[in-house]
């Protein structure tokens, strides 16, 4: 088995058309996994991709920013210098693909996620942290009728001007 023959990648090989042992890839094939090819943003929020922001969000980002984006996670109780809160105007004006960026390549003391979180999942922790933002200004006269019966029936007083 040591000394078997073999083509390797470069070869030329006269047993293919043409004449090399490489071969190029079937028409119509997909790679699996190209770190190079961007996935693009959804062009939507459907609760699916909500769904899965939150949970993603609560594994990943939960620790430094807090159950509500606020910076106030617990690593941040134990001394880690505190993330900026995602109600910032500077943050509520930036645009998705920023906060993409950030998650994929780190910026101040965030480590990158790069390697962790799946490109789709980026994604969906980026339309979470919006829902985010926007539950941090909305008062209780601005859910539906439902969801004010539902806060109602919890027995929960939004906090003077948002549901906090």
């Amino acid at each position: 088995m040591v000394s078997q023959p073999k083509a390797k990648t470069w070869d030329g090989n006269p047993f293919f058309p043409q004449g090399q042992t490489m071969r190029l890839p079937a028409p119509g094939t997909v790679p699996r996994a190209s770190p190079d090819r961007p996935v693009p943003q959804p062009a939507s929020a459907s609760p699916a991709l909500l769904a899965r922001g939150q949970e993603r969000y609560d594994v990943f980002c939960t620790p430094c920013h807090g159950a509500a984006g606020l910076g106030d996670g617990m690593i941040v109780q134990r001394g880690y210098p505190r993330p900026p809160s995602f109600d910032e105007a500077r943050l509520r004006a930036a645009p998705a693909h920023h906060l993409y960026d950030v998650i994929s390549n780190g910026r101040g003391n965030m480590l990158s996620y790069g390697a962790q979180v799946p490109p789709a999942d980026r994604w969906a922790i980026v339309a979470y942290i919006r829902a985010l933002q926007l539950s941090q200004g909305a008062t209780l006269a601005s859910l539906p009728a439902e969801d004010q019966a539902k806060v109602a029936a919890a027995g929960r007083t939004p906090a003077p001007g948002g549901t906090r």
